[in-house]
């Protein structure tokens, strides 16, 4: 019989609710809270159920009172990672302007997992040196459309290859935009041929990165 006191408190010492400890065995809520009831009975699902909560079935049926001994540690985001091949790039909470927003809009900079395979087909650069931005506006349509996903590359930082897509800062203003520089004088090119071209002195521009990859919703 499965001591449903020992289950609820080890629920609350890894901060789950009944429906997220349903999701991690596969049950439904309702068989959760038939467990963590008074007479909960036994469970074919209890080594899951152990697992779950970092113990032994030995210990949530009053066997052991020890509620490691034994115990599969709970796999770490950076186990499952490894074990899936995924690598981490930054997603950066901001949405560059084609045309331009403030750079100050940004909120922070989260890790998201991908797998390596998907990004090594994409760059061959470290996932260190990228980050996922969101851009906005539309003075680069067709190319970049308000709302798609663009691959910054951070190792990029000089501009050499002319009228390629970087996305950089200008003051407090950022932008995804192609570059074109000669001598002192930067051109600032949209793709949408209704927006004029600016300039600027390179002195004025902060190089984030270069686009490599615009990725549109499905």
């Amino acid at each position: 019989m499965i001591d449903s006191t020992r289950v609820r408190t080890l629920m609350e010492a890894n901060s789950l609710s009944q429906s997220e400890l349903a999701r991690l065995v596969g049950i439904t809520q309702g068989a959760i809270a038939k467990i963590v009831g008074n007479n909960p009975g036994g469970s074919s699902h209890l080594h899951k159920i152990a697992r779950a909560l970092g113990t032994t079935p030995e210990y949530l049926t009053g066997e052991s009172d020890d509620p490691s001994a034994g115990a599969v540690p709970t796999p770490t985001g950076k186990d499952i990672a490894e074990h899936l091949d995924l690598v981490e790039i930054a997603m950066v909470d901001m949405a560059y302007g084609m045309g331009a927003t403030f750079a100050d809009d940004r909120i922070g900079v989260d890790l998201v997992h991908f797998p390596k395979i998907w990004v090594d087909q994409l760059t061959h650069s470290a996932p260190a040196h990228l980050a996922w931005a969101r851009g906005k506006g539309d003075s680069m349509s067709p190319t970049i459309s308000d709302g798609d996903m663009v691959l910054i590359d951070r190792s990029e930082r000089r501009v050499e290859d002319q009228d390629l897509i970087w996305a950089f800062t200008i003051g407090d203003m950022a932008m995804i935009k192609r570059l074109r520089i000669r001598g002192d004088k930067v051109t600032i090119l949209s793709d949408n041929g209704e927006v004029p071209a600016d300039t600027a002195h390179p002195d004025e521009i902060n190089i984030i990165g270069r686009i490599t990859r615009v990725v549109k919703p499905a």
